[in-house]
Parts: structure tokens; C-alpha cells; sequence
């Protein structure tokens, strides 16, 4: 009886493997250890690391290991642990914040084992031991610069874009979308930071689409309607990832039947790119990003 029930148990196993694989593109599997400790674990990991169609997480909370199934072209392995440690729970290559953490029920606040957050590794000739202060702050330099290059093509080309629509240059605006939506494929995910990464992935998606619509025709007016969303899209992003420059956050009452639209620019003086000549200087800037 008890070695009927394992065979059912492992062809259960099996079946579901199959249909995963069968549901995910590209599929790629691996197994990893994720540190919790219940049921109630189980389902926050779960939920945290499960994208329709593009990644699959299944945790034992008896062995701690999940085994990860996901779609290798759209995201990896390092993806899907951020955002499992953003809710609460550390892994061998992630910790979760502190504050997250703590507010954690009771029973899922396990033994952690790693002391400080894990963070992208800067390779360090032989010899700076004996100046290992000037080393730890020339590491630090160099992990933030890279983080924040990750998206100034982005941010530099939606400027581009919204220039040329400033001048309602149809031409324009289609050669800086393209160059715009190049920008948005070349990020590396795994190099940002995992705030900005959160973010980076609910925009990402809208971000292309807006780009890919306004690259594709010379129409100022369905580029500019575009635009709009666009522009709620890298708000969100710049906030979190910020830009080397302050950026001025301006506003537009008049567009879309009186509705009004939003825009960025690195100038405060306020110049329309809804409206351009027509109303060049229509609006405010509403917020200050730095």
C-alpha cells in the first residue's frame, strides 16, 4: 500500500513537471534553497516568484529547496529570488531587507543565516588588502554607477523622443523611439538594484509597447497620445533609480480633451511636447526629482 501511494505521489510529481514545462517557453529548471518555515511561507514564496507563463516556483518547507522553472529569454534565476526577498525571504545569493523581515508572522521568521545583503561582486587586483577602506568605497563607486548606466540610455533617449515631439517632428520622434526601445532591451536586469528591479518589471512591458507604437508611424498626434503612458511609465522608473541631473516633472491641463498630460524634462523653463509651437509654453513643472 505504502509503496503504491509513493509511485502515485512521484508520477503526481511528474505530471505536473510536464504540464510546467509545457506552460513555460524555453523552459529551464533549477533547484535552489530559500530560507522559511511553514505553509504560510510556502505560499508568499510562491506567489512572490510565479509569473504566468514565464517562471514557476515549487518550495518544500521540510527540505527548504524550490525547485525554479522559468522561460531563460525572459528572465533568470537571480530575477526571481530578488523578488522573493523583497518580500521577506533570504537565499544563498539574496537577503531580504531587515524591515520586511521583521514584519514577517511569528511562525515564518526563521534562522537567518546570511548577516549582510548580497551585492554585486567588483573583482579587486592583488595588493588591496593593505588599503582595504579605499577598496570597500571604490567597489561601492563602482556598483552604483554601474546600477544607475543600466538606465540612462533609457532615460537619455525618452528625452530625445520628447524633444522631437517638442518640435513635432514625427521623423524624429520615430528614430528616438527605436533608439528608445534598443536602450530598454539592452538593460541587464540582474545588475539593478532590487527597488528599481521591482519597479523595472511592472513598467517594462508598457514601456516597450508605447515605444514600439511611436517608433512605428511619422503621426505627431498618435505619437503623442502614446507618450502619455510612456511617461507615467519612466516617472515611476526615474523615481526610484533617479538621474544624474535633476529632472523637472511638468504638466500639461489642456491635453486629451482637457484630461491633461504629464512629461520629463532636464529643463525647468517648460516646453510643450504636446502641443509644441502651438502652446510651447503651456503647463508647470509639479515635482522636482533629484
Amino acid at each position: 500500500m505504502k509503496n503504491s501511494f509513493i509511485k502515485i505521489m512521484v508520477a503526481a510529481v511528474m505530471l505536473l513537471s510536464t504540464s510546467i514545462h509545457a506552460q513555460i517557453k524555453n523552459a529551464k529548471t533549477e533547484t535552489v534553497k530559500i530560507y522559511g518555515n511553514c505553509g504560510m511561507c510556502e505560499t508568499k514564496i510562491e506567489k512572490a516568484g510565479n509569473i504566468k507563463k514565464i517562471a514557476n516556483v515549487d518550495w518544500n518547507h521540510d527540505t527548504q529547496m524550490a525547485t525554479i522553472t522559468y522561460d531563460a529569454t525572459k528572465t533568470n534565476q537571480d530575477e526571481i529570488l530578488k523578488r522573493i526577498a523583497l518580500v521577506g525571504y533570504d537565499s544563498d545569493k539574496f537577503l531580504a531587507p531587515d524591515d520586511v523581515y521583521n514584519n514577517l508572522h511569528g511562525c515564518c521568521q526563521y534562522d537567518r543565516v546570511a548577516k549582510v545583503p548580497v551585492k554585486e561582486e567588483n573583482k579587486t587586483t592583488a595588493g588591496n588588502d593593505d588599503h582595504s577602506n579605499h577598496g570597500n568605497h571604490s567597489e561601492t563607486t563602482t556598483a552604483v554607477i554601474q546600477n544607475e548606466n543600466q538606465l540612462k540610455a533609457v532615460f537619455d533617449n525618452y528625452f530625445l523622443l520628447k524633444d522631437a515631439l517638442i518640435t513635432s517632428e514625427g521623423t524624429k520622434a520615430a528614430a528616438a523611439s527605436k533608439e528608445l526601445l534598443t536602450a530598454v532591451n539592452n538593460v541587464k536586469m540582474e545588475k539593478l538594484d532590487m527597488e528599481v528591479h521591482m519597479v523595472w518589471m511592472k513598467v517594462l512591458n508598457p514601456i516597450k509597447e508605447d515605444a514600439e507604437h511611436i517608433a512605428d508611424t511619422k503621426d505627431v498626434k498618435h505619437q503623442r497620445d502614446h507618450f502619455t503612458t510612456l511617461s507615467k511609465d519612466i516617472y515611476a522608473l526615474i523615481k526610484v533609480s533617479k538621474y544624474e541631473t535633476p529632472v523637472y516633472y511638468q504638466f500639461c491641463p489642456m491635453f486629451n480633451d482637457g484630461k491633461g498630460a504629464n512629461w520629463l524634462s532636464k529643463e525647468n523653463a517648460v516646453k510643450n511636447p504636446y502641443y509644441g509651437a502651438m502652446m510651447l509654453n503651456c503647463g508647470k513643472t509639479i515635482e522636482t526629482i533629484k
